[in-house]
């Protein structure tokens, strides 16, 4: 599984500005999730760094947060960590823009689950309803890619 973390980052790394080729370890990958975990935060996450057109970054739940839909940017989630279900589609309840481009709900109607587990990658293109539901005791984290400019 990180392995595929690592190709990623490899991969991405030739959409750079720069001719700089990053590398994150299984130990700075394990470090960041320890240090996102600590104090049992609902959410935290831990920008990697920025590109063209895209950006990285290790995010931690411990509970299931509000859905989102992010309108310019799509996701990759490569799970590390934990299990749950993640619920795709559908309609935000509650919708609200939390800032341009990005919308906050407290669950969504008519949407999909599938089980999530670590080595799963999963794709959600912009504008896509989504939830990370998280059972109580059962964090997750998990590596990201978010795809600017959609």
């Amino acid at each position: 599984m990180l392995k595929i973390i690592f190709s990623i980052l490899a991969a991405s790394s030739m959409f750079a500005a720069s001719d700089t080729v990053d590398r994150y370890s299984t130990q700075d990958l394990s470090a960041i999730q320890e240090k996102l975990s600590a104090g049992h935060p609902t959410f935290k996450s831990q920008q990697l760094k920025r590109y063209k057109g895209h950006y990285t970054m290790v995010a931690h739940r411990s509970a299931t947060g509000s859905s989102e839909v992010h309108e310019h940017e799509a996701d990759l989630f490569v799970i590390t960590a934990g299990e749950g279900t993640l619920v795709t589609g559908g309609r935000l309840v509650n919708s609200r823009v939390e800032e341009p481009g990005e919308l906050r709900g407290t669950a969504i109607a008519g949407g999909e689950n599938m089980h999530y587990a670590p080595g799963d990658i999963i794709h959600i293109p912009a504008g896509v309803p989504h939830q990370m539901l998280v059972e109580k005791g059962q964090p997750v984290t998990y590596f990201v890619m978010k795809v600017t400019g959609q």
